[in-house]
């Protein structure tokens, strides 16, 4: 992967796929800015990429406040004097529940991350790479961006809009230099994985059932996907969608 010296942010990175593409960024030479909202979390991967020989720093941002956002990239920037790559990845689940039972604050909590949180990030990281004459968005989306999703409303439409705003975004920087795509994820052994599974563990037998490999991704093997979506192998590529969900789809 030809990501050597690359600096990267990652948010929502303290843990599961986050924490995963921080890592094998890291392993392939990248310095890797691991923001999360828990800044206890993002220093743990921090010092597990240091430990191993890597470049990393912590930074706290929660997504879903612009200034915070803002305050990421710009603190990275006077740090590093770039930024080569931002991954859009922090995110959260839905409470599961059928459209007309769905609350609001659901509605507007899933939305402020997942889909104002990616363009909050989209905004600020084209305004530095057009500064700077080059950049590379990779955004975390979902299978449930593609493909209906019931009992979901907040996180698929979250999801399908983060698929919609790669390809918009895709198509107005293209001659700029500037490459913006997506990852979208199956059912992935992650955090809002075990959510789901906690509050109904009949779902695990079931979700199995639909998926040809028979088994969850792991977060190892998405966070391969986006490496190398940002790095330097793939720079005819720009405002696709990557499927990773073992044939589901299918």
């Amino acid at each position: 992967m030809q990501v050597k010296d690359k600096i990267v942010i990652i948010t929502g990175a303290g843990s599961g796929i986050g924490k995963a593409t921080a890592i094998h960024f890291a392993k392939y030479g990248a310095t890797v800015v691991v923001s999360d909202i828990n800044l206890e979390k993002a220093k743990e991967v921090a010092a597990e990429i240091v430990t191993n020989g890597g470049k990393s720093l912590p930074i706290k941002a929660n997504v879903a406040k612009f200034e915070e956002v803002e305050n990421l990239i710009k603190q990275t920037v006077v740090d590093f004097g770039k930024l080569d790559v931002l991954v859009n990845n922090a995110g959260i689940g839905p409470s599961f529940l059928r459209t007309h039972e769905s609350t609001l604050r659901d509605w507007n909590r899933v939305i402020a991350v997942n889909q104002t949180g990616v363009y909050y990030g989209m905004k600020v990281a084209l305004a530095q790479f057009l500064e700077q004459g080059y950049g590379n968005i990779v955004n975390i989306a979902s299978l449930a961006g593609l493909k209906a999703s019931p009992n979901n409303i907040s996180y698929s439409a979250s999801k399908f809009a983060v698929v919609g705003m790669t390809k918009s975004a895709a198509m107005e920087y293209a001659t700029k230099n500037i490459r913006v795509n997506a990852v979208c994820p199956g059912y992935t052994e992650s955090a809002l994985l075990n959510q789901l599974l906690s509050a109904k563990p009949e779902m695990d037998a079931i979700l199995k059932s639909v998926i040809p490999m028979k088994r969850y991704g792991k977060a190892a093997e998405i966070a391969e996907a986006v490496v190398w979506l940002a790095s330097d192998n793939t720079k005819f590529i720009t405002g696709q969608t990557i499927t990773l969900d073992g044939g589901t789809s299918l």
